[in-house]
């Protein structure tokens, strides 16, 4: 089976506009955020999915620069645009990852994905996000395009369109979904990027970690808000957007 990496990105932004291409050491979140997920050792191919209005051309500018595939579709039909770009890569399995989380762990996506793997068909979407126990900004999804497909047949909603899963999280009776949890419950940690306050926190940790270690894992940086708690105190008020 073919595993591609789905990363849906756009400049348009409510509260951070551009957010996926501010820059820490001279490197945009979006080109750290595909070089871990590229270290997925599950993974035949990663594909930017990003819109076709004229802002995200930086984007596409972007994945042409690092020799990223990318499938422009359109902004609110977000299911559409997902369903779209992974037929252009033929993708078997799907991981649905998002451009707002630039320090996701490789070795978390390959466990769900594994996970998924193990279980199929018995679980038609494995994820880390039905019962919230790592750091948010760790989400991931993994799932079959033929799930992907149903979907995008099925859901007529708006609010279906405007998420991936949402018409299949919210379909239990017609869809198996396996939650994947973590030792501990990390869900207090804000690792996604939505307001200038969760960049100034990421910024902090990329600066920290990525000169000495690339390739920093989610405990590493757990161990580094233990030394420095008080960063924690940056976005912890900020209050996630509803779906």
């Amino acid at each position: 089976m073919k595993v591609v990496a789905i990363i849906q990105a756009r400049m348009g932004s409510s509260r951070l506009p551009g957010k996926v291409l501010k820059q820490v050491l001279g490197k945009e979140l979006l080109t750290y955020q595909l070089e871990r997920v590229s270290r997925s050792k599950y993974m035949s191919d990663v594909i930017v999915a990003t819109t076709n209005n004229n802002r995200d051309k930086e984007i596409v500018s972007l994945c042409k620069s690092l020799d990223i595939l990318y499938y422009t579709g359109p902004e609110e039909d977000v299911l559409k645009r997902y369903y779209m770009a992974a037929q252009h890569v033929n993708a078997d399995v799907v991981i649905r990852l998002t451009g707002d989380c630039p320090i996701i762990d490789p070795e978390l996506i390959d466990r769900i994905t594994e996970t998924y793997l193990l279980h199929n068909p018995k679980y038609q979407l494995v994820t880390n996000t039905l019962e919230r126990t790592f750091p948010r900004g760790m989400d991931i999804e993994v799932f079959s395009l033929q799930v992907l497909k149903e979907a995008h047949k099925q859901a007529v909603s708006k609010p279906d369109r405007e998420h991936v899963t949402r018409y299949i999280v919210n379909h239990p009776e017609s869809f198996s979904l396996l939650n994947v949890s973590n030792s501990r419950n990390d869900s207090h940690y804000r690792w996604t990027v939505d307001t200038m306050e969760d960049f100034i926190l990421i910024k902090k940790i990329i600066e920290s970690l990525y000169p000495q270690n690339r390739n920093f894992t989610m405990e590493d940086t757990i161990n580094l808000l233990a030394e420095y708690p008080e960063w924690q105190l940056i976005n912890k008020h900020v209050q996630q957007k509803k779906d």
